[in-house]
């Protein structure tokens, strides 16, 4: 007998157990979605496997139902796999570690994979069954959705005859998430020119060079998930780069060495730096220059000290002096750089008049940096609006056309919009406040999920995410709440039967 076996749903928990056992890390897919096929073949139910591994199952609805319009029911195979310094499981061969504490399931020293094996786990238990009614099924089951929703991403719809689906891949019982942003990763690469710089690093009495050389450094701040953190507020390292940048153009001259900040682009970046080559000139010596430089500097950091001490209170803008022997930016290159740091659009560009507090649609510059003799700036575009996110994707392409240069796409993935006339949420709305008593939490996230590839995919898709409680996902720390998995069970029966 399994660790589980006592548990209620008995059915729910059997197969949850049996999915722990076997290796499904993502991007190690294939045993789990062989697990499914021959789940399948067990009980004469109709399948499809493609090469990715993901997998569909169908199922005939019950008697009453046999007329009505099919329904997907919806999770992803693979689990994020993270283990505790110490802990010598190997994920590529062996099962979880399963127990039981104070209500809840965890794998010892290790994630558990609730998110998302026990969306598998209901809808085998449901296909399995003879006495739950409940219109036709189609069971879907994608891959690799923790390493960027790729089996969605390519899975063939054409065999799917539903346009209602249960997404069971949230992790907060109560809530029902009914849409989330589409989004595209949009680099814009700005071609810069060199010119050679004098310099003799021992500074002897030979040197023609009249100039200082430093860093610039903007460090100390938060940073962040550039979508589900975009609304606090917080400083964007490379924005506030290109902001001193301009503010130091104003008053003395200077050409760019280098320029650098943020690694990857769906992150607010918390630290970014430029090297510039400071200039003497009619009025003023390079101790001077260097002087106004830290005058300036110092200005700043009370500046934005101030503008940002209740999101990013260890913001500090420093100064270093360094030596290199290298060419230069032009001074024309130079100035494009500056004139793309302050003007490309950058965090919240308009919020949801369907839902308080929603961000609808909001841009985040991630990566800064220097490849193949082009600046490169890289940003997440997220909107719950395709025609909004094209629009800031437009902006970008406009700026860069005046400034020569040219704006790259790679990634997208639609939006799942908002249904105004879902069907589907008011039945789920109204089995909720029977069931629990109190209505449930409609929430949209300024995020991807699957449901917004299948909305690409299925015209008119009318779809909701839910599940039961689940913490900490993607840590060792990671626990299944055994009375939620009943409750939201209960909750999935009822809502397919009112699903006639």
């Amino acid at each position: 007998m399994g660790i589980l076996s006592e548990l209620e749903p008995k059915a729910v928990f059997k197969y949850f157990e049996e999915i722990c056992d076997i290796p499904h890390g993502s991007a190690d897919t294939k045993r789990i979605s062989d697990y499914c096929v021959n789940f399948a073949k067990e009980h004469g139910l109709k399948y499809i496997k493609d090469e990715s591994n993901n997998v569909m199952i169908f199922k005939n609805g019950t008697k009453g139902y046999e007329n009505s319009k099919p329904v997907i029911i919806q999770g992803h195979l693979d689990m994020v796999c993270e283990k505790e310094s110490g802990c010598d499981i190997d994920f590529t061969k062996e099962g979880l570690r399963l127990g039981i504490c104070d209500g809840f399931i965890y794998a010892a020293g290790t994630t558990l994979g609730g998110d998302d094996g026990i969306a598998i786990a209901y809808a085998l238990a449901i296909l399995a069954s003879h006495e739950i009614e409940h219109p036709p099924i189609e069971a879907v089951f994608t891959v690799d959705e923790e390493i960027g929703m790729l089996g969605a991403a390519v899975i063939d719809c054409s065999d799917l005859k539903a346009d209602t689906m249960l997404n069971i891949d949230s992790e907060e019982e109560g809530y029902l998430l009914v849409s989330c942003a589409g989004g595209v990763t949009a680099t814009c690469h700005l071609p810069i020119m060199y010119e050679k710089m004098d310099y003799d690093e021992s500074q002897n009495a030979n040197s023609d060079f009249d100039g200082s050389m430093v860093k610039i450094l903007v460090s100390g701040l938060e940073g962040g998930h550039s979508g589900t953190e975009i609304d606090k507020g917080r400083a964007n390292a490379n924005q506030i780069l290109g902001r001193i940048l301009y503010g130091l153009k104003k008053y003395i001259h200077f050409n760019l060495i280098d320029i650098y900040g943020g690694l990857k682009d769906n992150a607010i970046p918390r630290e970014a730096n430029a090297e510039i080559l400071l200039y003497s000139d009619n009025e003023h010596d390079v101790q001077q220059v260097r002087n106004k430089v830290n005058e300036i500097i110092d200005e700043y950091n009370k500046i934005l000290k101030n503008e940002y001490r209740q999101t990013d209170s260890n913001i500090n803008i420093t100064i270093q002096d360094i030596e290199r022997n290298c060419n230069v930016f032009s001074r024309e290159s130079t100035d494009k750089v500056i004139t793309a740091l302050v003007n490309l659009p950058c965090g919240i560009y308009k919020m949801s008049s369907d839902i308080e507090g929603l961000v609808q649609t909001s841009l985040n510059l991630g990566i800064l940096k220097i490849v193949n003799q082009e600046v490169i700036f890289s940003f997440s575009v997220r909107s719950s609006i395709k025609s909004e996110k094209d629009e800031l994707v437009s902006r970008m392409e406009c700026l860069m056309e005046a400034l020569s240069g040219y704006v790259t796409k790679v990634g997208e993935y639609p939006a799942w919009e908002y249904k105004n006339d879902s069907r589907l949420r008011g039945i789920m709305v109204k089995v909720y406040e029977k069931q629990y008593g109190k209505k449930p939490v409609i929430q949209a996230i300024h995020a991807g999920v699957e449901c917004g590839l299948f909305a690409g995919k299925i015209e008119g898709l009318d779809c909701v995410s839910f599940g039961p409680d689940i913490l900490d996902i993607h840590t060792p720390k990671e626990r299944l709440n055994i009375d939620s998995v009943e409750r939201v069970w209960k909750y999935l029966i009822e809502v397919l039967k009112q699903l006639r």
